[in-house]
């Protein structure tokens, strides 16, 4: 059975207050399944069994909040002939586009710059890189 990267995004949300911005993870963990729609549930369970509060004990400045399971973005499978993960496997990519080399070296570096991200199943990404020869 082949394994999949699956994109799992929880936020953080107050319980009681309003909220100016939200703090997103996404998770992404490695599931085996027999196809992409499988996956996708076993992905499902996963961020739900994850959202919460940790008994109470969760806060974002002081104020009771919670952990919550938006979605699964997105399900790749993992590129491996074994089919299983091992040393070198990719388990997942993203495809972002930047403006400038700067903002490429920003982005690398894990400073603030602003991206265009693209999902797998985007209709309106740039044209895919051309790869001539052998």
């Amino acid at each position: 059975m082949p394994w999949y990267s699956a994109h799992i995004v929880l936020y953080f949300r107050k319980k009681q207050k309003h909220q100016d911005h939200y703090l997103v993870w996404e998770n992404v963990v490695l599931v085996q399944a027999s196809d992409g729609d499988e996956a996708f549930a076993k992905a499902e369970r996963i961020g739900r069994a994850n959202q919460g509060d940790d008994s109470g004990s969760l806060t974002i400045g002081g104020d009771p909040a919670e952990r919550v399971f938006a979605g699964v973005r997105q399900i790749i499978e993992c590129v491996d002939p074994d089919e299983r993960p091992g040393d070198g496997t990719e388990v997942t990519y993203s495809e972002l586009e930047v403006a400038t080399l700067e903002d490429l070296d920003k982005f690398v570096n894990g400073r603030e710059v602003s991206v265009t991200f693209y999902d797998q199943q985007d209709e309106e990404q740039p044209a895919a890189p051309e790869y001539k020869g052998a």
